[in-house]
């Protein structure tokens, strides 16, 4: 395959970008770790001793070169990676440091003028290859639609996406594209913003030799066309792309055994009375050797031409890069509508959601037909047994949005480390999203029981406020969900904690025993129960106010022994309560998004630093 490169060109950027590390050692172990061997192995001994990742790595990467970190599995690729990429803090570096331009990294800063492409693919599934570029380039360019749009079109004819544009990303499916063009896709949302450096991890991971090759050559063409510094990761590659490498830092066991380019080290293998096999090439015959290689001296070790020190960090242009690209208005509308293609696409979370409100809206108006007009006892407990497991039919269902929170907090976290929007942003959007999609849920829903079941019928005030507090839970239960989705690692804890938790929500809600019966310890729990409000807001509406005073509901001898307002007074319920109720169920809304906020704020912060 042929390198359609020409003459090196920064393609008007002003400042190259110049990686290096000196003398940089990173152990694995905490402070816990080492608590616990003093305390409970007896002083030093039987001490382990700390494992060190990285020991003295003395490296660089040159703009307009492409440089692979390789060596066997456990060799300190990643890790170098990401102390070259910023995604550990200088803090945590046992002993030296990384230096951009000459410069001690200023990680925030860094982020914003890098790419930084992970083994693993994190994309949205639904989205095609052209949305998924397109809202990239929203999101991290200033300039607005047309311009990202003009840079979306230039990206994809680059990376040879153009015949895939209207494809969908997910894999195994008629509509998905190959393995070779996903990888490429995430290349291109970290390329959207044309950053000067480029950090991709294993880019031939999973790939044919076909497709590794392709995304090998097209690194390369950036590096010589266009001035990048490109630092990517490799385990063994093959002859032809291993000829695409400008420089090669070789690891083993956290050490640089070689750090330059393929001739050097043939020249070392040749020195330690190494023959090179027929059909094997170098840097896999290095591999192989590698425990037989002698580690350089770091002095000589880094081969720096010191005349290459001129460039020098830019530190206006890094002012102006502190700026988010876009107002927080358009980032609340850029995101929003990403948020929508996704849940219309997502056929378990919007048509399932619709077919379900409705089928069981109609199933529970058949079950509990009529009874809202029976009087006795036995119809006073199927009406509130009726609330109660409308309640839980409602609250119990939101949990199916929990994969995609998870799977938005993956992206959103790499998104916001690179700065292109805020975390709050993002809440907003998610929430503003959700409102209109779940009132259309809860009119589904209760369109049909409502007027089955034979609720109040004197004035459409009862079928409003009964769909109003339906909405409510809805936007309480999915609140819920989006906290927590923040906090859980995975989807089986995230599950379990939110089914447990709806569990004490309804056992304390004041259905199955009174308030005044809880332990005084566990009252608590009665106050911040989810069903508790909105149960007390249906028995307000349905037997409170004037209508109350002249609703039967049971009858002895023929005469009314109790009414809806004396039944409220016996349950210690005021009329009151019906909007105050609404107040605290709001409440529970914005608290439970707010701390939703704080917890992804948080993790996107330790993320960043």
């Amino acid at each position: 395959m042929e390198l359609p490169v020409k003459s090196p060109d920064s393609g008007g950027r002003k400042y190259p970008y110049r990686l290096e590390t000196r003398d940089l050692s990173y152990k694995l172990s905490t402070k816990f770790e080492d608590y616990f061997r003093c305390d409970f192995c007896g002083g030093n001994e039987g001490r382990a001793a700390a494992k060190f990742i990285l020991k003295g790595v003395n490296c660089e990467a040159r703009p307009g070169q492409v440089t692979a970190i390789a060596g066997p599995s456990g060799a300190g690729k990643t890790t170098l990676l990401d102390f070259l990429a910023g995604k550990i803090p200088p803090c945590e570096v046992s002993s030296g440091e990384v230096l951009v331009n000459g410069k001690p990294i200023n990680v925030k800063v860094f982020r914003r003028v890098s790419g930084y492409v992970t083994q693993d693919d994190a994309l949205f599934p639904l989205l095609t290859v052209e949305e998924t570029l397109m809202y990239s380039a929203l999101l991290r360019l200033p300039g607005g639609r047309k311009e990202a749009g003009s840079r979306v079109k230039e990206l994809m004819k680059e990376l040879g996406l153009e015949h895939v544009a209207g494809s969908r990303i997910r894999e195994g499916s008629n509509n998905g594209i190959s393995g070779g063009e996903r990888r490429r896709v995430s290349i291109g949302v970290d390329l959207v913003h044309d950053p000067a450096v480029i950090l991709i991890d294993e880019p031939t991971s999973g790939l044919d030799s076909a497709s590794a090759l392709h995304a090998v050559t097209l690194l390369k063409s950036m590096a010589v066309n266009q001035g990048k510094t490109i630092v990517l990761t490799i385990h063994q590659p093959g002859f032809r792309i291993l000829e695409l490498f400008d420089r090669i830092v070789l690891l083993s066991n956290g050490f640089v055994v070689h750090n330059g380019g393929l001739n050097l080290l043939e020249e070392r293998l040749k020195f330690a009375d190494h023959r090179i096999p027929r059909h094997v090439n170098v840097l896999e015959f290095a591999i192989d050797v590698i425990e037989t290689l002698p580690v350089p001296n770091p002095g000589t070790l880094s081969n720096i031409n010191r005349e290459d020190r001129k460039i020098t960090t830019p530190i206006r242009f890094e002012r102006k890069l502190l700026v988010y690209p876009n107002s927080r208005f358009d980032e609340v509308l850029i995101l929003g509508q990403r948020f929508c293609s996704n849940i219309f696409r997502t056929k378990q979370l919007f048509a399932t959601r619709v077919i379900q409100a409705l089928v069981a809206g109609f199933i529970l108006g058949t079950i509990y037909f009529n009874v809202g007009n029976d009087k006795g006892k036995i119809a006073l407990q199927t009406q509130t047994g009726f609330f109660a497991f409308t309640l839980t039919f409602l609250l119990s269902s939101t949990t199916e949005g929990l994969p995609i929170f998870l799977q938005e907090r993956r992206i959103l976290m790499r998104e916001t480390s690179r700065g292109a929007y805020r975390v709050s942003s993002y809440v907003l959007s998610n929430t503003l999203v959700f409102l209109p999609f779940l009132l259309m849920i809860g009119i589904l829903f209760t369109s049909p029981v409502y007027w089955l079941v034979g609720l109040r019928k004197d004035t459409v005030d009862g079928f409003l406020y009964f769909s109003l507090v339906v909405w409510m839970v809805l936007l309480m239960a999915n609140s819920f969900v989006a906290c927590f989705s923040a906090l859980v690692p995975n989807f089986i804890m995230g599950n379990s904690v939110i089914a447990g938790l709806m569990g004490s929500f309804f056992l304390f809600s004041g259905y199955f025993i009174a308030k005044d019966k809880i332990p005084s310890y566990w009252v608590f729990m009665h106050y911040l129960s989810l069903f508790k409000y909105p149960f007390e807001c249906f028995m307000i509406n349905e037997y409170g106010g004037e209508q109350g005073e002249r609703k039967c509901i049971e009858i002895e001898n023929g005469e009314c022994r109790l009414y809806g307002s004396s039944f409220l007074r016996q349950q210690d319920l005021k009329d009151s309560q019906k909007w105050t109720n609404v107040g605290v169920m709001l409440g529970f809304i914005v608290g439970y998004r707010v701390l939703g906020l704080v917890i992804l704020w948080f993790r996107c912060y330790k993320a960043r630093n």
